[in-house]
This record gives C-alpha cells, structure tokens and sequence, in this order.
C-alpha cells in the first residue's frame, strides 16, 4: 500500500502517525517544504521516500511530488494529512489522481463551511443552532433576532475554532458590526447558545462505523480564550456519554465520512432551549474532519492507557484494530500565557505536579493564541484533582 503524508512533521507529534503505517507494512511517501535533515529522526525512519517541494501552497508544485511516487511506487492508495488547513488541498489531490479513500473536492464543502454543515446536520435529525449568512444583511438579520434573540455570534464561514468569533448583544452592535465589516460575505450569523463546548472524537472505518471513540471537555468560550488571553484548559473524559456517542454516530453517517479520524464538537445545554432540546441536551455545533489539534491525539493515548496512533494506522490497513485499552483517567491540559504574571513558578509547578504531569511543553508560536505559551499535561483520577490543580497553576500573583 503507497501512503502520501502531506505535512507530515506538523505538528511535530505527528510523526507518530508515520511511524505506526511504517510498522504496518505501508510505504510512506512524505510530501513538505521542510528540509530532510531537519525532520524528527523517528519520522524520517518512517518514510519510504521524502519530497521536499519549495512552497506547499503552490497546488503545481505538490502535484508534481504526487505524480512522482506515482511514478515510482505504483498506484496512491491514499493522501491524507490529517490537518485541517490542508483538507481542501488534500481533496483536490484525491480527484485529481482517483484516490477513492477519503474526501474528494465534491464533498469538501460540507465539512469546511459551516453553512453547508447545517444542512448534513439536519439530514441527520440533528438539533443545531439555527443561522443565517451575514450577506443577507442587516434588515434580514433583524427579522432572524425577532426569532432568535440577542445576543447572536458572528462567525467565518470557512473559520476554525473561534478565530475572528465575537458575540453582537443589540441593535446598535448590530449597525457597527455591518459598517465595520467590508468583507462580510465570509460569515454567518448563529443565536446564541449557553452551553458546555463537548466533542466527540473517532477513528471511522471503510463504513463510516467507529473502532475508537473518545470524549473531550472543552472550556465554556473558546472564543474567549482567544480574544481575552485567557489560559486554555480541557479535559479528556474517561468514557462517552451514552447521548452523544449517539449523535456522533448519527453526525458521521449524515456527512458520509468515512476513513477518518473525525472530531465534532457540540453544546451540552446549561438550560432548556426552545427548539433545541432540555438542560443536558447535546447540540451541535461543527464538524471537523481530522484530529483534534495540539497535542490532543497524546492526551487521549494518556487517559485512555491506548495507542490511537496505533488505531488509526490498523484503520488504513486492516479496517479494524486490536490495540487494547488500558486504565481509563482524566487527561488535562493547561495552557499558561507569558502576558501574566503568575503566583506559582514554572519550577514550583513542576516539583508539586511531578507524579501528575505526563508532558510538559513551549507551545509554538503559530499555536499559541488558542493554546498559551507554556503548557501543563497531566492525568488525574477525580475532578476535584483536576480543580485544585488549575487553581494552583493559574493563580495570578
């Protein structure tokens, strides 16, 4: 089997995921601009052969690596990146040499823009917050308040995570809003929801069914932690609630997805909402057609004693998998910011936390405005452990 890894040494964990297709039997053709000798030496033990191009965002360019192994090693049976700002390339790369292992450029909408996810979610009987595209403007949006009431969230359409999200909480917020924004056909408009950001994680075989699956506990606003510079902290749970291992079965079926490591993300409800379910319901909010980012991948390894590395590699080439799992904990991360100044120092965290941390890291710059700048792993048998701990790490001074 030729497997082509684009970007495979980023984020640099990633080279794990190489190294399990290695150990698979898979020939694995690495595709980046990076050069050789600057590749982790575990990834490039792992690689078949490597192709350094000179810009990845040149589509000739990769397309031209891609036609080489193609070349060489016979027909691709996958590309794949597992990273988000490559997905659309990566389907362009599948059509454009009949790759039919993973999403081609006539699906790539629906996983990508979130006004197209709503119409999967509602296939799927799947309870959403209703939207409207700002590019209907500012009476038609006014008519979607009188239904769904301030405040709304502002979005791009095409975004990830909470870059460029801000919350509109009146008429005149509203106004500014559309005499602010030049470019204001790239969002969309939701009503707002209270409630707790939780996702469901998976490896999905050949049929859309899963043969791993996790749960993660995000903070209340991600788009807060960006926009306030607040630290980020979530957990992986030890098991998936009943409720949404459901849903997040149902939302992989309505998008067709299929040999992928998936990550949906929903609301569990603070309240009753009208039309969208009881306090504890799961709402979704997107879909995310890869891993969960940073070093999310590890932490699940940590909770849940498992190799999902391993997982999603017997996925690729056996559609199944043995690996086992072993005790099930909380998985914490705590993202510290350099901005603050904090009462416990780096030295003293890592003496008090020393049986408790299983990864302790600078965050790269490019990853830092979601996840701080000094990060804190750590595993933990109850949450009140878990408290306690993110009150002594992020204690200012």
């Amino acid at each position: 089997m030729n497997f082509i890894f684009i970007s495979p040494h980023f984020p640099h964990t990633y080279w794990a995921f190489c190294d399990r297709l290695y150990r698979n039997g898979i020939n694995v053709l690495g595709i980046a601009d990076a050069p050789y000798d600057q590749l982790d030496s575990r990834l490039r033990s792992a690689l078949t052969e490597y192709y350094k191009v000179d810009n990845m965002e040149d589509y000739d360019q990769v397309y031209r690596a891609v036609a080489y192994f193609a070349f060489k090693y016979g027909r691709i049976d996958w590309i794949e990146s597992n990273n988000e700002y490559w997905l659309e390339q990566d389907a362009r790369l599948r059509t454009d040499f009949n790759v039919c292992t993973g999403i081609k450029t006539d699906h790539i909408r629906a996983i990508k823009e979130k006004s197209e996810m709503k119409k999967y979610y509602a296939l799927g009987h799947i309870p959403t917050a209703r939207q409207i595209r700002a590019s209907e403007g500012y009476e038609a949006v006014c008519r979607f308040v009188s239904e769904s009431k301030f405040p709304l969230i502002s979005k791009p359409d095409r975004g990830v995570g909470a870059t460029d999200t801000c919350k509109i909480s009146s008429y005149d917020e509203l106004a500014r809003y559309y005499a602010e924004r030049h470019n204001i056909d790239d969002y969309v408009i939701e009503e707002f929801i209270d409630g707790d950001i939780v996702s469901y994680e998976a490896i999905v075989n050949a049929q859309g069914d899963p043969i791993f699956e996790s749960s993660t506990l995000w903070p209340p606003s991600l788009m807060d932690i960006v926009n306030k510079q607040l630290e980020l902290i979530y957990t992986i749970d030890k098991g998936v609630p009943d409720a949404l291992r459901d849903l997040g079965r149902r939302t992989v079926k309505a998008f067709g997805v299929f040999n992928r490591f998936v990550h949906l993300e929903f609301f569990r409800l603070r309240h009753d909402h009208p039309g969208l379910g009881q306090a504890g319901d799961f709402v979704a909010l997107e879909v995310n057609m890869r891993p969960p980012g940073g070093y999310t991948p590890d932490m699940m390894n940590y909770a849940h004693s498992t190799d999902i590395y391993q997982i999603w590699a017997d996925m690729v080439a056996y559609g199944s998998t043995l690996q086992p799992w072993g005790q099930q904990r909380y998985c914490t991360y705590i993202g510290r910011r350099d901005v603050w100044c904090y009462r416990h120092t780096h030295e003293e965290v890592l003496d008090r936390y020393r049986d408790a941390i299983v990864m302790c890291e600078r965050i790269p710059d490019v990853l830092s405005g979601a996840m701080g700048n000094q990060s804190y792993t750590l595993l933990f048998d109850t949450f009140d452990e878990i408290n306690e701990c993110v009150r002594y790490i992020t204690e200012k001074a």
